[in-house]
Protein backbone atom coordinates (compact mmCIF):
# COMPACT_ATOMS: atom_id res chain seq x y z
CA UNK A 1 0.00 0.00 0.00
CA UNK A 2 1.26 3.49 -0.89
CA UNK A 3 0.19 6.57 1.05
CA UNK A 4 -0.18 9.80 -0.94
CA UNK A 5 0.87 12.98 0.87
CA UNK A 6 1.40 16.62 0.06
CA UNK A 7 4.96 17.62 0.95
CA UNK A 8 5.67 20.54 3.26
CA UNK A 9 6.42 23.57 1.07
CA UNK A 10 7.96 26.92 2.03
CA UNK A 11 8.28 29.80 -0.46
CA UNK A 12 9.85 33.19 0.17
CA UNK A 13 11.86 35.88 -1.64
CA UNK A 14 15.63 36.03 -1.25
CA UNK A 15 17.27 38.90 0.66
CA UNK A 16 17.48 41.10 -2.46
CA UNK A 17 13.93 40.34 -3.63
CA UNK A 18 15.26 39.10 -6.98
CA UNK A 19 14.58 35.36 -6.64
CA UNK A 20 11.88 33.14 -5.26
CA UNK A 21 13.15 30.38 -2.98
CA UNK A 22 11.11 27.18 -2.86
CA UNK A 23 11.89 24.61 -0.17
CA UNK A 24 10.28 21.17 -0.32
CA UNK A 25 10.65 18.77 2.61
CA UNK A 26 11.03 15.20 1.32
CA UNK A 27 12.36 13.17 4.25
CA UNK A 28 13.94 9.86 3.32
CA UNK A 29 13.53 10.33 -0.44
CA UNK A 30 16.46 9.61 -2.77
CA UNK A 31 17.37 12.32 -5.30
CA UNK A 32 16.76 9.94 -8.21
CA UNK A 33 13.13 9.52 -7.08
CA UNK A 34 12.22 13.23 -7.28
CA UNK A 35 10.56 15.02 -10.19
CA UNK A 36 10.21 18.82 -9.99
CA UNK A 37 8.64 20.79 -12.84
CA UNK A 38 8.05 24.53 -12.94
CA UNK A 39 6.31 27.00 -15.25
CA UNK A 40 5.81 30.75 -15.01
CA UNK A 41 3.04 30.51 -12.42
CA UNK A 42 2.95 26.93 -11.08
CA UNK A 43 5.21 24.09 -9.98
CA UNK A 44 4.75 20.34 -9.53
CA UNK A 45 6.45 17.94 -7.15
CA UNK A 46 6.38 14.16 -7.41
CA UNK A 47 8.65 12.09 -5.15
CA UNK A 48 8.54 8.53 -3.90
CA UNK A 49 10.01 6.42 -1.16
CA UNK A 50 8.95 3.05 0.11
CA UNK A 51 5.28 3.25 1.05
CA UNK A 52 4.89 7.03 0.52
CA UNK A 53 4.35 9.20 -2.56
CA UNK A 54 4.71 12.96 -2.09
CA UNK A 55 3.00 14.87 -4.87
CA UNK A 56 1.06 18.05 -5.49
CA UNK A 57 0.93 21.20 -7.59
CA UNK A 58 1.24 24.74 -6.29
CA UNK A 59 0.39 28.13 -7.76
CA UNK A 60 3.07 30.81 -7.49
CA UNK A 61 2.33 34.31 -6.22
CA UNK A 62 4.34 36.06 -8.94
CA UNK A 63 5.58 35.07 -12.40
CA UNK A 64 9.04 33.51 -12.47
CA UNK A 65 11.59 32.80 -15.20
CA UNK A 66 11.30 29.01 -15.09
CA UNK A 67 14.13 28.43 -17.58
CA UNK A 68 16.60 29.90 -15.05
CA UNK A 69 15.53 27.73 -12.11
CA UNK A 70 18.26 25.90 -10.19
CA UNK A 71 17.72 23.09 -7.70
CA UNK A 72 19.80 21.30 -5.06
CA UNK A 73 18.81 18.37 -2.88
CA UNK A 74 20.44 17.51 0.43
CA UNK A 75 19.34 15.74 3.61
CA UNK A 76 15.68 15.49 2.62
CA UNK A 77 15.33 19.14 1.55
CA UNK A 78 14.87 20.20 -2.07
CA UNK A 79 15.89 23.84 -2.47
CA UNK A 80 14.91 25.59 -5.73
CA UNK A 81 15.94 29.13 -6.61
CA UNK A 82 14.20 30.84 -9.52
CA UNK A 83 14.38 34.51 -10.54
CA UNK A 84 11.24 36.57 -10.68
CA UNK A 85 10.19 37.40 -14.22
CA UNK A 86 10.81 41.03 -15.02
CA UNK A 87 7.65 42.80 -15.98
CA UNK A 88 7.52 45.30 -18.77
CA UNK A 89 7.77 48.91 -17.71
CA UNK A 90 5.64 49.90 -20.67
CA UNK A 91 2.05 50.69 -19.80
CA UNK A 92 -0.67 50.50 -22.42
CA UNK A 93 -3.67 52.79 -22.16
CA UNK A 94 -6.89 50.85 -22.54
CA UNK A 95 -9.83 52.72 -24.01
CA UNK A 96 -12.93 52.42 -21.87
CA UNK A 97 -16.22 52.44 -23.71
Amino acid sequence: MVFNRSPAIYTYPDDKGENLIIEVALPGVEKKDISFKIAEDVFYVDAKKEGIRYWDSYMLCCPVDSEKAAAKYSNGLLNVTVPYKLMSEKLTEVKIE
